[in-house]
């Protein structure tokens, strides 16, 4: 699969985009994206055109602050960004979650070296992947890849999987072990000679997330590209509750694509029910009911999100300022999202079949691709385990157990 190259990066993005600029950019972008997004999933064609789109904009800078250069957004304008995003091609907004929670990290982690040397880079257009995780280990996060000594510099060999968004990004992040057997993380070009990303993601949702492997042979490793800096245990905590939001409104972005095409398939197509006294679909009680009740859904998932996301940007704010109520305002955020997911879970589902109810057998027909919805939900729920997630929940609220809570990561 072919790479981007740093060539492309936008000089002009330097040039400070305000806040408002970038939102107002971000409908039209989606209603680009939007065209042919179906038959990309039929065909199975990677939206690169999206992520130049994307790059123009300063969409990916959005949450890098203006004391840094950056249009000084906030969570909630990035989680609903996002959802408009997800509407429009929700591949293209779910890869770019490892970009999001790399930029959150620099941005709560200013004074750090990492940050002086990447956030320049994100402020010129570079956009981020990487992947960490590996197939045929013997347990979920288990590590085989290696970065051994190799004269002045180090090689860095394995095999990874789910690299969401790397075949669409600039540099990639990832994780092998060292000589010693200690855990290390490295931030390479995705050029550089070695590194071959592949076009293998066979999963039945989220087709063009470009979530398969990463060959990595022989790829050689700077001193200064491995990451010796560990993360501010509150900080790794929000980003990982930021990564699970981005998984959400990648949800509420689906729900309002069904919502759209509910209603644009009963007034243009739909026939009413065998039991109908109406004469068109569009006063069809029953299709009337199931269109109302998918509405319900998406407003539902919509208010749910946008109070996650404030819970997000509290959080941000206190760790900014190193308010002493961090450590709460962090696990306030960690439990709200949780409790979103359980919730969004099940009117996203739901909502998806719903919109097979709106036209009977018609609506199954491979021209409409409809059952993308319901397999991009299903596919997004598949990252964390819903049902360990509400038992964590409850813990919480019967023995105000707060394991899971802080130890982010899968949770």
């Amino acid at each position: 699969m072919s790479s981007p190259s740093s060539a492309h990066l936008d000089t002009a993005l330097q040039t400070r985009t305000s806040r408002e600029t970038i939102l107002g950019r971000v409908p039209e972008i989606a209603a680009k994206i939007a065209e042919g997004a179906s038959q990309r999933d039929l065909d199975r064609v990677l939206p690169f055109e999206a992520f130049r789109l994307i790059r123009q904009s300063g969409l990916t800078t959005l949450r890098i602050p203006e004391n840094l250069g950056g249009p000084g957004g906030t969570v909630a304008d990035l989680v609903e960004a996002l959802c408009t995003l997800a509407a429009a091609d929700s591949n293209v907004a779910h890869a770019l979650r490892t970009h999001f929670n790399f930029t959150e990290a620099l941005v709560l982690s200013p004074g750090t070296e990492k940050a002086g040397t990447y956030l320049p880079k994100i402020l010129s257009g570079a956009i981020f992947g990487g992947a960490s995780a590996e197939l045929g280990t013997a347990r979920p996060g288990d590590i085989t890849a290696t970065l051994l000594r190799h004269g002045d510099s180090y090689r860095l060999n394995g095999k990874k999987y789910y690299a969401t968004g790397t075949a669409f990004a600039d540099y990639a992040g990832f994780g092998a072990v060292d000589e010693e057997g200690n855990l290390r993380s490295v931030l390479l070009p995705v050029t550089r000679e070695g590194i071959h990303i592949l076009d293998d993601w066979d999963g039945m949702g989220q087709r063009l997330t470009a979530s398969g492997g990463v060959d990595l042979v022989d790829v050689e490793v700077f001193e200064h590209e491995i990451n010796k800096q560990v993360l501010d245990g509150l900080v790794g905590r929000h980003t990982s509750t930021l990564r699970q939001l981005h998984l959400a409104a990648c949800c509420a972005g689906v729900v309002r694509n069904v919502l759209s095409d509910a209603q644009e398939y009963v007034r243009r197509q739909a026939r009413t029910t065998r039991h109908s006294h109406a004469e068109k679909a569009t006063d069809d009680h029953f299709v009337q009911q199931i269109t109302g009740e998918i509405a319900a859904s998406a407003f539902a998932i919509d208010a749910l999100i946008a109070e996650s996301a404030r819970a997000l940007d509290r959080s941000a704010e206190a760790l900014t300022s190193k308010a002493t109520n961090a450590e709460e305002l962090v696990l306030e955020s960690a439990l709200t999202t949780a409790k979103t997911q359980v919730v969004i879970s099940k009117l996203a589902l739901k909502a998806a079949e719903n919109l097979f109810e709106v036209g009977g057998g018609s609506t199954t027909s491979r021209k409409y691709n409809f059952d993308r919805h319901w397999r991009n939900i299903r596919t997004v729920l598949t990252h964390n385990p819903l049902l360990h997630k509400a038992r964590v929940i409850g813990d919480y609220y019967l023995n105000e157990t707060t394991t899971h809570l802080k130890e982010g990561r899968v949770f």
